[in-house]
C-alpha cells in the first residue's frame, strides 16, 4: 500500500508545479515551420518578344545622281550635323556636263539674236508690204522658236549647276549613321542606298508579333521594356504602330514601341531589349498544385499573415489545372505568400515559422524592405 501512495503524491505535487508555472493558463502549440512562396505569373500571361533599340525616324540617304564615289567622309557610330558632308562622287563628269549645258546656252543666245534682229528686220519690210504676210509670220515662228531654245538651254544649265552639288551628299538631319553601303572607289547609281541615318530624338524599340497572336494587339497597348544592359529594369512603353501587313518571309508583322524615359535613363541605338505585354486572356497568377486545397467544398490556399508568424484560409477562384500549377483567376495578390506545402495540415490558430525554397525566413522587415 506504502507504493501506490508514495506515487499518488508525487504525481499531485507534479501537478501542483506545473499549475503554479503556468498559472493556469494551457501551453501554446508549437510553431510550425511551412514551405512559401508567392504566385507565379501564369503561363503565357506575360508575353516576351526580343527586340532592338532604334530611333523613331530613320532615314535611307543615296545619290540623286549617278558616279564613282571618290570619297567617303564618314563611318557607322559616327555622330553628324545637319548640311554636313557624308561623300562624294568624282566631279569631273557633273563639271564637263555643266561646261556642256553653258555651252549649249550660249548656242542657244546666239541663234535668239538672230532670230531676233531678222524678226524686226522683216517687220519693217512687212510695214512697207515689201513682204508677204505668209514670210512674216515664218520669220515670227522662227524668232519665238529660237527664244524658247535659250530659255531651254538655260534651264538645263541651272539643272546641269544642281546635279553639280548633287555629286556631294549631305545630312538632312542632325543624327547617327547606322548604316554605310559605299565605298570610295565604288560606282553607285542615281538612288541606290548609301548610307542609313538614325535622326536625333525619340528612341524606340522595334518588335515581330507573331501571326497567331497579333490580333490581341492593338496601338496603345501599355507594354514594359527591359534592355539587357540594364537587367531588372523595366521601363514603361506604349506600342505605337504595327504593320498592316505580315513579312514575306518571317510571317510576323513587325510593330514599334515608344518609350517613356525616365529622368537619367537612355538607350543606346542597337541595344537588344525584351518587351513584356501582359495577355488579358490567361490568368495572371498561378499557385503550385501542392498549395491548393479544400475548405467547406471551395478551393482554397492558405496566406501568410501581415506579422508572418500565422496563415489564413483565403478562397480563390481557379481555371484549368496543369500538369504542374493551378491558374488563379481572383483571391490572390501578386505580393501574397502562399504555403505550398503540407496545406491539409494547416489550422487557423497555429503559428507558423516560414520559409521560402532557399530556407530564408520571411519575416515581417525581409517584405517591407523588398517592397521599398
Amino acid at each position: 500500500m506504502r507504493a501506490p501512495v508514495t506515487a499518488l503524491l508525487l504525481f499531485s505535487a507534479s501537478a501542483l508545479l506545473l499549475s503554479a508555472c503556468g498559472n493556469g493558463d494551457a501551453e501554446a502549440p508549437p510553431a510550425r515551420p511551412v514551405l512559401v512562396q508567392q504566385p507565379l505569373a501564369g503561363a503565357g500571361a506575360v508575353q516576351a518578344f526580343a527586340g532592338e533599340v532604334r530611333a523613331r525616324h530613320e532615314a535611307q540617304l543615296a545619290f540623286r545622281v549617278g558616279g564613282k564615289v571618290a570619297k567617303r567622309l564618314v563611318d557607322v557610330g559616327d555622330k553628324v550635323t545637319a548640311g554636313q558632308a557624308l561623300a562624294e562622287l568624282d566631279p569631273q563628269d557633273l563639271r564637263l556636263a555643266r561646261e556642256g549645258a553653258a555651252a549649249q546656252l550660249q548656242a542657244a543666245e546666239a541663234d535668239a539674236r538672230l532670230a531676233a534682229a531678222e524678226f524686226e528686220r522683216f517687220k519693217v519690210m512687212f510695214e512697207r508690204q515689201l513682204v508677204s504676210r505668209s514670210l512674216f509670220e515664218a520669220r515670227r515662228s522662227t524668232f519665238e522658236a529660237a527664244r524658247s531654245r535659250a530659255e531651254q538651254a538655260k534651264a538645263q544649265l541651272d539643272a546641269a549647276g544642281n546635279q553639280a552639288t548633287y555629286g556631294v551628299l549631305r545630312a538632312p538631319q542632325a543624327g547617327v549613321i547606322a548604316l554605310r553601303q559605299i565605298e570610295a572607289g565604288q560606282v553607285v547609281a542615281a538612288g541606290q542606298p548609301a548610307f542609313g541615318l538614325a535622326v536625333e530624338g525619340e528612341r524606340e524599340i522595334a518588335i515581330a508579333l507573331p501571326e497567331a497572336d497579333v490580333s490581341r494587339f492593338k496601338v496603345g497597348d501599355s507594354v514594359l521594356v527591359e534592355v539587357w544592359a540594364a537587367p531588372g529594369e523595366r521601363i514603361p512603353g506604349t506600342l505605337r504602330e504595327i504593320s498592316p501587313a505580315a513579312d514575306a518571309q518571317a510571317r510576323t508583322y513587325a510593330a514599334r514601341v515608344s518609350l517613356a524615359l525616365p529622368d537619367g535613363v537612355s538607350v543606346g541605338l542597337g541595344q537588344s531589349a525584351r518587351v513584356y505585354a501582359r495577355n488579358s486572356e490567361v490568368a495572371a497568377l498561378a499557385v503550385p498544385l501542392s498549395a491548393l486545397t479544400e475548405i467547406a467544398g471551395k478551393p482554397t490556399v492558405w496566406v501568410l499573415g501581415d506579422d508572418r508568424r500565422s496563415a489564413r484560409p483565403v478562397v480563390v477562384e481557379t481555371g484549368p489545372f496543369s500538369e504542374t500549377d493551378v491558374p488563379v483567376l481572383s483571391g490572390l495578390k501578386a505580393k501574397d505568400w502562399v504555403v505550398i506545402s503540407g496545406v491539409h495540415l494547416m489550422r487557423a490558430d497555429q503559428p507558423v515559422l516560414p520559409v521560402d525554397r532557399d530556407n530564408r525566413p520571411i519575416t515581417a522587415a525581409r517584405v517591407s524592405a523588398a517592397a521599398e
